[in-house]
């Protein structure tokens, strides 16, 4: 799979875009969003929107380009970043210095929100453990390459979107 760089950069930046008004949209969370995307994308289509590689780690879901791109993008001036407190922690804000226009598909804005709208409210504690329940994510051991196959084994489906 050739990471479609341009198409992860267009993402983040809608899911910022999206969420600006989140307090709880840190890097654990964004992270997160990517993942389930990129997977519910394969689960339907057969293939990765992005075709991002993501890593099993101690802390959750680690993309293999999330911190290059986003240190591109505010080398860029088009994100910052500020570390905040957030309740007893401190969360790695994103904040957006450009107006984006969303660059996706009809197929692709539909998982796109749909994931948008069921992760958003989540914080980083929430969101680990319901990514520790995802079977692409519990069957790869830490540092691993998580296997997008997987995804098949999920028992239901999330969402309801036909092909």
């Amino acid at each position: 799979m050739k990471f479609k760089k341009d198409t992860y950069i267009n993402l983040i930046i809608y899911i910022l875009s999206r969420c600006y008004n989140k307090p709880n949209l840190g890097k654990t969370v964004l992270c997160s969003m990517l993942y389930f995307i990129d997977f519910e994308y394969y689960e339907i289509y057969g293939t990765s929107l992005t075709k991002e590689t993501y890593i099993k780690s101690r802390k959750g879901i680690k993309p293999k380009h999330f911190l290059e791109i986003t240190q591109d993008l505010i080398n860029q001036k088009r994100l910052f970043l500020r570390k905040e407190p957030y309740y007893n922690r401190t969360i790695h804000r994103y904040y957006l210095t450009i107006i984006p226009q969303a660059k996706f598909s009809e197929k692709e804005l539909e998982i796109i929100d749909s994931n948008i709208n069921r992760l958003s409210n989540h914080n980083a504690t929430s969101i680990a453990k319901y990514t520790r329940d995802d079977p692409p994510f519990s069957m790869a051991n830490l540092g691993e390459e998580i296997d997008h196959r997987h995804v098949f084994s999920r028992k239901k489906r999330k969402y309801l979107i036909n092909k």
